[in-house]
């Protein structure tokens, strides 16, 4: 999977599945296809399973969004989903999903199942979407979510996974923080434009793992949606030396891979970047110009 030139340790495996959703404007479906795709990763033997951003609903018009979003207390959406990592003796990790959290605001949250069915951890997308895409598409994330403050990592098995969500994915800090505080894994659920994805999407995610020396793991929306937006497609597993181990292509798919914790290890005693932050300064471009002039 690595460098093959490098020695390796090798350490615990965790298979891990990503499902590659289509998500459409009705609930019910979405839960019904995103099920499915677990059920499948399940019988392949995966015992992570990682569904994509807007799991539960893609839409884009706010009247709509709100009426088919719900609290979190007593969710159904949570319950199933709950009674799945139960019944199945997995960690189920939906992706995000739209969560009422005021009168005129949701939280896009991230939650990780228990092989148990309970709460593992839950996270609220901290960077909201708010961009003119190649002059063309506006989205307004903000509009209609309010962001969330907290960096989350929980456990999977024996490995550390870091929660993150989409857009998270252009902001490198929260990456290697979250690295710092123990994260293996990192997960970037997703629904990449396809506008971005094609020209950024595989580099980020490399570029976030190579920064960290970690597994990053993204299951991602694709196609048309049935409002209209466009996604990406390509949910991926990259190594921490920045390997393409799987890549979901642009179909509705279940990819599943195992990945080797020790390789974690490896890579950061390779590149032990993570040690080696150092203090700095900078300085303003028109305070150095004044200071050369004085």
């Amino acid at each position: 999977m690595s460098d093959p030139t490098a020695a390796t340790q090798t350490g615990a495996r965790l298979r891990i599945g990503l499902v590659q959703m289509c998500a459409s404007r009705s609930v019910d479906e979405n839960v019904e296809a995103a099920t499915r795709g677990i059920r499948e990763a399940v019988g392949r033997g995966a015992t992570y399973i990682q569904t994509p951003e807007f799991t539960t609903l893609m839409e884009m018009q706010s009247k709509r969004l709100f009426a088919e979003t719900k609290p979190e207390e007593n969710n159904p959406v949570i319950s199933h989903f709950a009674v799945l990592a139960r019944e199945w003796g997995v960690h189920v990790h939906i992706g995000s999903m739209g969560v009422l959290v005021a009168g005129d605001k949701l939280a896009n949250r991230s939650y990780l199942f228990a092989p148990d069915g309970s709460t593992t951890a839950s996270y609220d997308k901290i960077h909201m979407f708010d961009a003119a895409v190649g002059g063309r598409d506006t989205f307004r994330e903000s509009k209609n979510f309010a962001a969330g403050s907290t960096a989350v990592v929980a456990g999977v098995g024996e490995a550390i996974i870091g929660l993150t969500i989409c857009y998270d994915v252009r902001f490198p800090g929260l990456y290697r923080d979250l690295a710092k505080a123990g994260a293996q894994i990192i997960a970037v659920p997703s629904a990449f434009t396809q506008q971005t994805g094609e020209v950024h999407w595989h580099t980020l995610l490399k570029a976030r793992a190579i920064e960290t020396a970690s597994w990053v793991v993204a299951a991602a929306q694709t196609g048309t949606h049935e409002c209209a937006r466009e996604t990406y497609g390509h949910s991926l597993v990259v190594s921490p030396w920045g390997e393409v181990v799987a890549d979901g292509g642009v179909n509705c798919s279940v990819i599943v891979t195992d990945i080797d914790l020790g390789e974690v290890a490896a890579a950061r005693r390779r590149m032990p970047s993570l040690e080696h932050d150092r203090p700095f300064d900078v300085i303003p471009a028109r305070a150095r110009r004044d200071a050369r002039g004085s």
